[in-house]
C-alpha cells in the first residue's frame, strides 16, 4: 500500500475526474503564493531580492521572512502584511472541492476519514519497510529533508508513498546522485523521476517557463536538487565536526544500478511536480 495525496486518493476512488482534480490544485497553488511572490505583488521586494532571499534558504534552511528581515529588506511590518495576506488566502484542498461544488461538505468529511485510515496503513507499512535497516536513520532524516525543502525549492508537497519496487526503479528514465565520504564510511543520496518530472521539478526550481528549460538545464537543476537534499542529509545526521568530501552530482548511474549497489534504501516518493524515487546509501 502506498501513502496518496488527497486528490491521488479521491482519483483513484472515482470520485473526482482527471479534470476536477486539475482545476482543483490550480486554485489551491493560487490561493497559496509563496512569501516572495507575495512581497514583489505588493511592491515590498523586486524580484531580484526575492530571488537572494531563495537562495540562502536553500543554503540556510531558514524562513523567507527571517532572512528578508537579517539583510534589511523587508520590515516587521511589512512582514506582519504579507503573512497576514498568506494565511487569509490560503485554503485547503479539501475546501476548494466544496467551493467549487464536486463534493458537498459531508461527502468531504466522509472522505477525509477514509484517507486518514488509507494514510495511517501506509505510513505503518513504511515504517515497517524501514525499521531495522542499518540506514533507517538516514533514510528518516532524507524523507523529513523532502517534506520540509519541497515546497519551498519546487512548491509543492511531497511525501513518502512506501518502498520503491522494482517497476518503479525501472520507470525512472533520468537519476541524479550526490556520494560523499568521511572517513572509511561514504553516503549517497539519489533522486531518480520521469523526463517529464524532471522538467517539471527544474521549471519551479529555476523560476522558468518550460520553453526555457532544455534537457541539460533540467539535468542540471536535478543535480542541483539532490545537492542541497544531501547538505540538508549531512547536516542532520553526521557530527557538527565531522571532515568529509563531496563528489558532484553524477547521472552515469540509473536507479536500479544505484539501488543495486552495497546498502541502499529506495523511497517511492509523491509530490505535486511527479513522483520520483529517493535512494539512500
Amino acid at each position: 500500500m502506498a501513502a496518496k495525496f488527497l486528490g491521488q486518493f479521491l482519483l483513484e476512488r472515482g470520485t473526482l475526474t482527471p479534470a476536477q482534480l486539475l482545476a482543483a490544485l490550480d486554485a489551491q497553488r493560487a490561493s497559496n503564493p509563496l512569501l516572495g511572490e507575495l512581497a514583489i505583488h505588493h511592491g515590498m521586494l523586486d524580484a531580484l531580492q526575492a530571488r537572494r532571499i531563495n537562495e540562502r534558504q536553500r543554503a540556510e534552511d531558514r524562513r523567507f521572512g527571517d532572512i528578508a528581515l537579517e539583510m534589511g529588506w523587508l520590515s516587521e511590518g511589512q512582514l506582519d502584511v504579507l503573512l497576514a495576506a498568506q494565511k487569509k488566502g490560503r485554503k485547503l484542498f479539501g475546501q476548494i472541492l466544496v467551493e467549487q461544488g464536486v463534493l458537498t461538505a459531508e461527502q468531504l468529511e466522509t472522505e477525509l476519514a477514509a484517507h486518514r485510515r488509507d494514510l495511517d496503513e501506509a505510513n505503518h507499512a513504511l515504517a515497517l519497510g524501514i525499521a531495522g535497516h542499518s540506514l533507517a536513520d538516514v533514510v528518516t532524516s532524507a524523507i523529513r529533508v523532502c517534506n520540509r525543502l519541497f515546497p519551498r525549492l519546487v512548491g509543492s508537497q511531497c511525501q513518502a508513498a512506501g518502498i520503491a519496487h522494482d517497476a518503479a526503479l525501472e520507470a525512472c528514465e533520468v537519476t541524479a546522485h550526490v556520494r560523499i565520504t568521511s572517513g572509511p564510511e561514504s553516503l549517497l543520496v539519489g533522486v531518480g523521476c520521469s523526463r517529464a518530472t524532471m522538467h517539471a521539478m527544474a521549471c519551479a526550481l529555476l523560476s522558468l517557463v518550460p520553453e526555457q528549460c532544455d534537457d541539460e538545464l533540467a539535468v542540471d537543476a536535478l543535480g542541483e536538487l539532490v545537492n542541497v537534499l544531501m547538505g540538508y542529509v549531512v547536516r542532520d545526521t553526521l557530527p557538527d565536526d565531522a571532515v568529509y568530501r563531496a563528489q558532484p552530482p553524477s547521472t552515469q548511474l540509473s536507479a536500479a544500478d544505484l539501488a543495486a549497489t552495497g546498502r541502499t534504501l529506495a523511497l517511492a516518493m509523491a509530490s505535486q511536480r511527479g513522483d520520483f524515487v529517493l535512494i539512500v546509501g
